[in-house]
């Protein structure tokens, strides 16, 4: 299958492919993972129509058959910040006269982009290296290389190379923009892929995960010398500083009328249980004028949703500001470029679309800002504000830079100032020395918080980080009963607020013929409305609710 690429646009789409991978973390967490460029959309007007240039037969008597184009798939796993550089990858291979394929067997070249965000992360991302490594020998493509990306790669290279000869290629983050070119480059030089005998799904099954970055050698041992020797096939590079811009590129992996903004990459924060900030650096906005550029392009080709995504979508041009900002700086216009801003010129925008906020860091909101959003009615009236606990010992211990009182302070503020908002977090159970006190006053605030969105992350414990050297780690049946206790009190909740929302008028996003979305749900990890009428993909619609199903609308 060949990709439709637009002429006029860096902006292409890739057809949908049913073998879809669930989110990671369930309810926990927004994931987006994408199986050989997956997309959960039907294709949109044209689409269907694909060239068959690389499948038609020389001319008769011809003395040279044209050489055909290497085709690339994709296997991209983890958050939708990932995705975007799954999408500017993408977007250097078609630049380069490669082709995509959502065939996995098809490729000649498979590219894993991994997450390394928490142990089953990476522990998917390396069952999905082995599957790609088994498959590959299973249908005797032993020319088909596999390369791995993401966050796995730049923060496990040495490991990878060391005990992963599998893997042929590796590639940082600030190589996103030249995978295209890395790929002409390994593929110039090199004759045969790193394929070893093929391996049973028992041998799969048997992996542990016991070593540095999360896998023990079982029946994918290999004691012969890697063949890329003589190939410089390592292309991380420490410290990432890359940004995107808005003319980079990009072969869009979401629905036609849904798209990630990334505005900024990297993290200044020193969360006790990350280690973000040592995999993609420090902090770095893009200027507000490429933002700019990027939104009006997407809303031009159609696009109904804006999603604005970063580490720290709050902190979003403190970086740019003459004079360095704080570690728990306020929103201020008055200071250089912010959200604030960007909002209040996204709004100038023309067209019928709306813009969402994700990943914002509680420590950085203002009354500003909050005055903005109740203002600007393109910005949905959603907001997605992980607080990771409520207890302020635990807050200490996390490094989170905020308190329980500025907590509830903020969450007063925000529901008082933005009527309707629909407040979407997280929290981790189970962190190094929390107590059963400490624990049930969590419950008592989810309970009287009533959030409207929630996720419940089981603490784990990461190499590197502060927390992972702690005293006090709790056992793993503590955190899962610590999880199903909270996630028990949040589904009552939500299945309230759910019921709570029949005989009301909503604008909805259809997202497919019964499928649609309200501006309190963010793609991939909130509910949905179902639809008993179908209704036309891409665009918004104004129903009625009839009822719930669980957490789900009915209209």
């Amino acid at each position: 299958m060949e990709a439709a690429v637009s002429t006029n646009s860096p902006v292409a789409r890739i057809p949908p492919m049913a073998d879809r991978m669930d989110p990671l973390c369930g309810e926990s967490v927004p994931q987006n993972n994408c199986r050989a460029g997956a997309s959960p959309a039907e294709p949109h007007a044209g689409q269907a129509e694909r060239s068959a240039y690389n499948k038609r037969a020389p001319a008769p008597r011809r003395p040279r058959q044209r050489a055909q184009k290497t085709k690339v798939g994709m296997i991209s796993l983890g958050c939708a910040k990932n995705l975007v550089d799954a999408e500017i990858m993408l977007g250097s291979v078609l630049e380069r006269g490669m082709e995509i394929t959502s065939s996995a067997e098809d490729a000649d070249v498979l590219v894993i982009n991994t997450c390394a965000f928490i142990d089953s992360a990476k522990e998917e991302s390396i069952d999905a290296i082995l599957e790609a490594h088994q498959r590959r020998s299973l249908t005797k493509r032993r020319d088909q290389r596999i390369i791995v990306s993401g966050c796995l790669a730049q923060r496990f290279a040495r490991e990878l190379r060391e005990q992963m000869p599998e893997v042929d290629v590796l590639i940082g983050l600030d190589q996103v923009t030249r995978l295209g070119e890395i790929i002409e480059k390994f593929l110039s030089k090199r004759g045969t892929s790193n394929i070893q005998h093929p391996t049973s799904h028992a041998g799969i099954a048997r992996l542990a995960r016991t070593s540095a970055f999360g896998v023990r050698r079982s029946m994918f041992d290999v004691s012969a010398a890697s063949e890329t020797e003589d190939v410089d096939a390592d292309f991380v590079t420490p410290r990432p500083r890359y940004i995107p811009d808005y003319d980079t590129p990009r072969f869009r992996l979401t629905p036609a009328h849904s798209a990630y903004v990334k505005i900024a990459e990297g993290c200044n924060h020193p969360c006790s249980f990350c280690v973000i900030p040592q995999m993609r650096g420090r902090h770095r906005s893009r200027e507000p004028g490429s933002v700019l550029a990027e939104i009006r392009a997407l809303v031009a080709e159609g696009v109904r949703e804006i999603n604005l995504i970063s580490q720290d979508t709050t902190y979003y041009g403190m970086d740019l500001w003459p004079e360095k900002a704080g570690p728990r700086q306020p929103v201020d216009s008055s200071r250089g470029p912010n959200l604030s801003s960007l909002l209040h010129a996204i709004q100038e925008i023309g067209g019928d679309f709306w813009v969402r906020l994700l990943y914002t860091h509680p420590a950085h909101w203002s009354d500003e800002l909050i005055t903005t959003i109740a203002e600007c009615g393109k910005v949905a009236r959603y907001i997605d504000i992980p607080l990771q606990h409520i207890d302020g010992t635990m807050l200490q211990k996390m490094r989170r830079e905020t308190s329980r009182e500025h907590i509830e302070d903020l969450i007063g503020r925000l529901r008082a100032g933005i009527p309707g908002i629909a407040l979407r977090t997280t929290f981790i159970v189970g962190f190094p020395g929390e107590t059963e006190a400490q624990f049930e006053s969590l419950l008592d605030f989810i309970a009287s918080a009533r959030f409207e969105r929630l996720g419940i992350f089981k603490y784990s414990q990461e190499e590197g980080s502060r927390a992972a050297r702690m005293p006090g780690q709790i056992p793993t049946r503590v955190k899962n009963a610590r999880y199903r206790k909270a996630m028990s009190i949040q589904r009552e909740i939500a299945q309230q607020v759910a019921r709570a929302q029949i005989g009301s008028q909503l604008k909805l996003l259809v997202d497919q013929p019964h499928s649609a979305r309200s501006e309190a749900d963010a793609p991939d990890v909130d509910p949905q409305v179902i639809l008993n009428e179908p209704a036309p993909v891409g665009e918004f619609v104004c129903l009625k609710i009839t009822g719930s199903r669980g957490y789900d609308l009915i209209a």
